[in-house]
């Protein structure tokens, strides 16, 4: 290759790596609607398949046809769910006055007794000078998530349409042999599948347990705080105790101390615990991924991509380490037996 041919070469990498970073940024209000079409196509690739070679179905059709699917199943549950929430915050009452005076109560006595000021009132006040914006700020996300759905719709048809041409174009893009060509397609595939199911699997069964105890112990907006503890369990670490400690803690400075321990042994003994043993019993049943690739992927993930991280997150995370573990077996360890040898 000549210096002219290398100046082609690089100032085309340069090209595509610049524009790539300007569509990407540009693209970012979108990402959860082009990153749900990619994981809706992942799960629905075998589907279109089998529709088109053993039904002999038009592409068009059946690209049609598994839309139809998804909205049904997918979209139109979500926004019934994303709506009941929005619909349970802005008829919460969120009297800063009432919800602040207990607390103030508390801080009162603590003080009294140990000389101590846990919070100063001021602090308190900005604190609830915040509380009625919540309405607000989810009210204006809707906008966002409409227009998301969409370009999932949109795109996803399309994904539909071209899906075999796209992963043939894919598969010749990659920068691997055939053998690791395969292996990450496997990974990307497998990992996709685990945590678009997997994880909407878990955050169902329990909310719908934790939403169980916050009915028993009689906690206030039982359903609200069960449909916020579905969303929490895709936070690392904290996952549902950042919906069910505040609650237990709420309850018990309002005086309802019974229930407010009830449910605090409840989310330790139950809610908690189910969590690891669904955890456990889905990493069997698909992606054995490592907890703490789960962890960090979702905390890179979240920032970057949205709520589509919690599946983008943990797979970038794993496609580092399989690239990776890639270089050490084609060129470190093939150096290291020359070297031997």
């Amino acid at each position: 290759m000549n210096v002219k041919e290398q100046y082609w070469k690089y100032s085309l990498v340069v090209i595509i790596l610049l524009l790539g970073t300007i569509i990407f940024f540009k693209l970012r209000p979108f990402l959860g609607g082009l990153l749900g079409a990619c994981t809706i196509y992942v799960l629905l690739r075998g589907q279109m398949r089998h529709l088109i070679l053993k039904k002999k179905m038009k592409r068009s059709r059946a690209a049609v046809l598994l839309l139809s699917e998804t909205i049904l199943c997918f979209l139109i549950p979500l926004s019934l769910i994303v709506w009941l929430l929005v619909n349970k915050v802005q008829n919460l009452n969120l009297d800063p006055q009432s919800i602040m005076e207990p607390i103030q109560h508390l801080v009162s006595l603590i003080k009294e007794k140990t000389g101590y000021d846990v919070l100063k009132t001021e602090n308190l006040s900005s604190i609830a000078s915040v509380l009625p914006q919540v309405g607000q700020f989810l009210m204006g996300e809707i906008s966002g998530f409409a227009i998301n759905v969409f370009v999932l719709v949109f795109v996803l048809y399309f994904m539909l349409i071209g899906g075999s041409r796209m992963e043939e174009y894919i598969y010749d893009i990659l920068p691997f042999n055939p053998k690791n060509k395969r292996n990450v397609l496997e990974e990307v595939h497998m990992l996709v599948r685990s945590n678009a199911i997997g994880i909407p699997l878990l955050a169902v069964i329990q909310g719908s347990i934790a939403m169980l105890g916050y009915f028993i112990f009689d906690a206030p907006s039982a359903l609200l705080f069960g449909l916020l503890t579905c969303f929490a369990t895709i936070i690392p670490i904290v996952g549902t105790a950042i919906i069910w400690f505040p609650l237990v803690a709420y309850m018990a400075i309002t005086g309802d101390w019974g229930n407010a321990i009830g449910l605090l042994i409840y989310a330790l003994v139950v809610i908690t615990n189910i969590d690891n043993l669904i955890r456990f019993i889905l990493q069997k049943k698909m992606a054995d991924t490592h907890p703490l690739i789960t962890i960090f992927g979702v905390v890179i993930g979240l920032p970057l991509f949205g709520f589509m991280g919690v599946i983008f997150g943990p797979l970038m995370l794993s496609l580092f380490i399989l690239c990776v573990d890639i270089f050490k077996t084609e060129y470190l360890d093939v150096k290291k037996q020359r070297w031997i040898t």
